[in-house]
């Protein structure tokens, strides 16, 4: 049976966004809030420029490949990460 995946649109400031796109970023750090991240979920880059405060426009997708967290830890995530955040690793699609 197929798994269900869910699509999260979140907000990138321009250089983080820009690096992401480039294939030189490919991990991003968020807070786990109400959302509930899962491997193989759709991660929209949405870009936003901090300056102007509003959106540009610009998106991207990615898959979620891997998650770091208190939940998944690494040799120092359970003394390193807030267990409300986590490291998602990011491919783009």
């Amino acid at each position: 049976m197929k798994q269900m995946t869910d699509t999260h649109r979140v907000k990138s400031w321009l250089y983080l966004y820009e690096a992401a796109v480039s294939g030189k970023k490919k991990h991003d750090f968020r807070f786990k809030d109400e959302r509930d991240y899962k491997v193989g979920d759709t991660l929209v880059l949405c870009e936003y420029d901090q300056a102007t405060g509003g959106y540009t426009g610009r998106e991207t997708e990615f898959v979620i490949t891997y998650i770091t967290s208190n939940e998944t830890p690494c040799a120092i995530s359970s003394n390193g990460l807030n267990r409300e955040v986590c490291v998602l690793s990011i491919e783009r699609k």
